[in-house]
Parts: C-alpha cells; sequence; structure tokens
C-alpha cells in the first residue's frame, strides 16, 4: 500500500471537473456567445488561475530556453481550438471520449521526447483505453452524421494536448513549476488575443441567460488544466496519469445519462445499443485504470 502512487487522484479529480465542465460549456455555446468568444473566456481564465504559482519561484536562469514556455502555451493553445471545435461541432458525450486518444500518443511522445521508458502495463492500459474509446462513441443518425468531423477535430485536440503533456514534464523541472506554468499559460492568453477580432459580439456583456453557464464552464475547464500541468510539472509520469484522465470519457456519459436535463442537453435520450456500446467501453477504462494502478 505504501508504493500506491496517491498523486493518480489529482488526473480522477481532474476528469470529473472536466466532465461537468465540458457540458456546461455546450450548454453556453447554445446562447449565441459565439465559438471565439467563448474559447478566449476560458484561456483568460486559465492565465488568471495559473498567476498565484509565481509566488513558488523557480529557477534563477533560464537564459536561452525563452522559447520553452511560449511552444507549451502555442501547443495548448491549439489544443484549446481543436476542443472548442469539436464541442461545438458535436456532443461531449462523443468528442469527450475521443479526446482520450491522447493516451496512447502521450506514451508515444514519451519514448520521443522524455528520456523515460514506457512499461509494458503503461502500453497495455493505453491499447485498452484507445479500443474502450471506440466503443464509446455513437448514437442516434443525426449524431453519426456529425461523428466523423467530431472524431477528427477531437483527434487534433488530443494530438497538441499530448505533445503539451510531454513539454510540461520535460521542461517544468527546469524552470520549476512557479516559473513555467505561468509563463506558459500567459503566452495562452497572448495567444488567445488574437481571438478577438472573430467575435460574433462584444466581450462585455454576457448574455444574462448564459453567464452563469459560461462562469461555471470556463472556471472549471481551468480548474481541470490548473490540476494536470501541476500534476505534470511536480510528478511527470504523464502517460499513467492521462490513462488515469481518460476515465472523464466514461464520466461525460454517466453525466449525460443521469444529468443531462440539468444542462438541457439533448443526448441523454440515447438507445439501448448504444448504452451497451458505452458499457463495454466503459468497462476497458476501468481496465485500463486498474493496469496503471498495478
Amino acid at each position: 500500500m505504501n508504493d500506491f502512487p496517491f498523486y493518480l487522484l489529482l488526473p480522477l479529480l481532474a476528469a470529473i471537473v472536466y466532465a461537468v465542465g465540458a457540458l456546461a460549456l455546450k450548454r453556453a455555446l447554445s446562447f449565441g456567445l459565439g465559438l471565439w468568444r467563448l474559447t478566449f473566456l476560458a484561456n483568460l481564465a486559465m492565465g488568471v488561475l495559473f498567476l498565484p504559482l509565481l509566488l513558488l519561484g523557480g529557477a534563477e536562469n533560464a537564459d536561452g530556453r525563452w522559447y520553452q514556455p511560449v511552444l507549451g502555451g502555442l501547443a495548448f493553445f491549439t489544443g484549446q481550438i481543436f476542443t472548442f471545435l469539436a464541442l461545438n461541432k458535436g456532443d461531449v458525450s462523443v468528442a469527450t471520449p475521443v479526446m482520450g486518444i491522447k493516451v496512447i500518443l502521450v506514451a508515444f511522445f514519451s519514448t520521443l521526447l522524455v528520456d523515460q521508458p514506457v512499461s509494458p502495463q503503461l502500453w497495455g492500459g493505453a491499447v485498452l483505453t484507445t479500443v474502450g474509446i471506440l466503443l464509446l462513441h455513437g448514437g442516434s443518425a443525426a449524431e453519426r452524421r456529425l461523428v466523423l468531423p467530431t472524431l477528427v477535430l477531437a483527434a487534433c485536440s488530443a494530438s497538441a494536448f499530448a505533445l503539451t503533456d510531454v513539454l510540461v514534464q520535460r521542461w517544468a523541472p527546469l524552470w520549476g513549476i512557479g516559473h513555467f506554468l505561468p509563463l506558459m499559460f500567459g503566452c495562452l492568453t497572448v495567444f488567445s488575443l488574437g481571438f478577438i477580432p472573430f467575435f460574433s459580439g462584444p466581450l462585455w456583456p454576457l448574455p444574462r441567460a448564459g453567464a452563469g453557464w459560461v462562469a461555471a464552464g470556463c472556471c472549471l475547464l481551468a480548474l481541470q488544466a490548473f490540476i494536470l500541468a501541476v500534476t505534470f510539472g511536480v510528478f511527470g509520469n504523464a502517460t499513467a496519469v492521462n490513462i488515469v484522465f481518460s476515465s472523464r470519457g466514461l464520466m461525460s456519459v454517466v453525466l449525460v445519462w443521469l444529468v443531462g436535463h440539468w444542462f438541457t442537453s439533448s443526448e441523454q435520450h440515447l438507445g439501448r445499443k448504444v448504452l451497451g456500446r458505452r458499457l463495454c467501453g466503459a468497462s476497458l477504462l476501468v481496465g485500463a485504470i486498474a493496469l496503471t494502478l498495478v
């Protein structure tokens, strides 16, 4: 029991926060806020949330490595664009599970960019997770028409975030999380200024009916990013952390079924066939998480 990696409870918490946040953001998009305005607000929330980490300090001399937080912020920025496009285009219960392919991409990037071997257990967990995700998606005829573009957008998001995770694991220890993460998410905020010309309306005020959903979605998305980034920066082991975090796919399906009506989600009306496939996929995800923890 002493060898149990308790830090893996952090990505599990992040998975719950993400699943709720994604549903809130999907609801916020229905109020006509505009995709780019909502993405800007979410990125701004992340930039603000990471600022207090500056108090922790970090490496005194980072000369010549200025590009590292810039590249980390750019990779995260790219992932955010594809995430919001996927949520805008398709259903949460499709996009979120597909984003779980980040697990196997992190395992791949880890072997290329980090001097850290990936154990057979982790590779097995990554494969089980990927198969589980393939079983989790699917649904009505309308959903199937959206599945291909949603899958492509979610896969692009997963690729960008996988690269981000590995870069944080590699570079954050060199800077200290008190320097690297605030700078990285500061760069994210700066990049997001490019969205302003594409806003469908003024940044403020927000529609009264949608303001609460925007605040909830942006804050929850920022919180899950904070939990994951700190976990990667302090503990590393991006592959294992992401396998546990991939349970967000299962949680998104469960939330849609149980409390989807709270979010006025049309996804809760799924047939038995879809439920059966998703339950099988969920079982494989549980197996992948258990394999990782062994």
